[in-house]
């Protein structure tokens, strides 16, 4: 279990990377640590690697206090971003050279760089050199020389983020599989939410040097608890749109809606997810068989004409736009209307969300 208690670190110039942070990671949980650039991920890793030391509070391995230990006694296993490998070693001593520094006679450090190498299908590769090997060689002998020390714990910053995205979708089923077999708790650092829900048993979202939400990607996903995690968790963008309840309903963007239990009158944000939403093209209280209208004195649907209708594979993200608000949902393909026609945005029942001065109040 890895234990961070009131972790704080503060760089020159009044720079608060991390602020009084809390955190547990189970053992054996593989937990990721998803933001964007400058929130603080890669600093709270390094953080937990001995790499950085923190201005105040305390870090956790195994039960012990590893707050005053350097890296090489934290026995914890760092993959970089760029890898990190030492050019001018082969691939056997590039595995081996954790062992090497715990003065591992040679024989069996050789030995175990060449068991470990056999796991990740390295065998062909021992004597080659870094500069001979694809992106996705030298991540797996970064990932090799991680396994060979058996850590207690293994850290890992953005290691997908240099491969091309076919090699990123590979290698991240790989690491899944891989971290399942050993069972070893893994810290993973990421800017990428799609690697971060793939991947992770539970994810913490980072902004500022604080956790904004913790939990599993299910949760994350479906009910982020503010606007910003909203609108960073999801391969497409939520829509997120100001909008009131008054007068029993909610009036977003053209739009009048359901008013959900627990929503105060006032000034909301209304959530929701592109997927979630269907298109339709007649408005929802045409007779001819479109969705059930919603609250006198309004369509409980977002009208306006298509815009933009982008290409995803399978399906298509179609963007309208209503008044001054751009509405967006995914249809499947052969769904798609054209660009310049009139549509409607259908919220699916149960599936949106409603925020109050920034905070989750309710779904809708």
């Amino acid at each position: 279990m890895i234990s961070l208690r009131g972790l704080t670190k503060e760089f020159p110039g009044g720079v608060r990377a991390l602020d009084s942070l809390d955190l547990e990671i189970a053992d054996g949980e593989f937990f990721a640590l998803l933001g964007p650039s400058g929130c603080g991920k890669t600093t709270l890793l390094r953080t937990i690697a001995g790499l950085e030391t923190p201005t105040s509070g305390s870090v956790g391995i195994g039960g012990a206090d590893v707050t005053g230990l350097p890296p090489g006694r934290r026995d914890v296993a760092m993959v970089f971003q760029d890898y990190a490998l030492f050019p001018h070693m082969d691939v056997t001593a590039n595995i081996a050279y954790p062992l090497r520094i715990r003065k591992v006679p040679r024989t069996r450090r050789e030995a175990k760089a060449a068991e470990t190498a056999s796991r990740l299908s390295l065998s062909e590769l021992l004597t080659r050199r870094p500069g001979q090997l694809s992106g996705g060689q030298q991540q797996r002998v970064a990932l090799a020389r991680a396994i060979a020390c058996h850590p207690k714990a293994f850290l890992f910053d953005e290691p997908l983020s240099n491969l091309d995205a076919r090699l990123r979708l590979e290698a991240r089923t790989f690491l899944k599989r891989l971290q399942r077999e050993l069972a070893v708790t893994t810290v993973f650092v990421t800017h990428d939410q799609g690697e971060a829900l793939a991947l992770a048993d539970r994810i913490a979202v980072m902004s500022a040097g604080r956790i904004m939400q913790l939990g599993t990607p299910s949760e994350v996903f479906q009910r982020p608890a503010t606007t910003f995690v909203a609108s960073f968790i999801g391969s497409t963008p939520m829509n997120l749109l100001p909008g009131a309840a008054e007068g029993g309903a909610l009036r977003v963007a053209g739009a009048v809606l359901p008013l959900p239990d627990g929503v105060p009158e006032g000034p909301v944000v209304y959530g929701l997810r592109p997927e979630y939403a269907d298109l339709s093209p007649t408005p929802p209280d045409d007779t001819s068989g479109g969705p059930s209208g919603g609250p006198a004195g309004g369509t409980a649907a977002f009208s306006g004409k298509v815009a933009v209708v982008e290409n995803l594979g399978t399906a298509h993200l179609v963007t309208l736009e209503c008044g001054e608000h751009l509405v967006q949902a995914v249809v499947p393909e052969g769904a798609e209307p054209e660009p310049g026609s009139a549509a409607w945005v259908v919220p699916r029942p149960g599936r949106a969300l409603v925020y109050r001065d920034d905070e989750l109040v309710s779904r809708a």
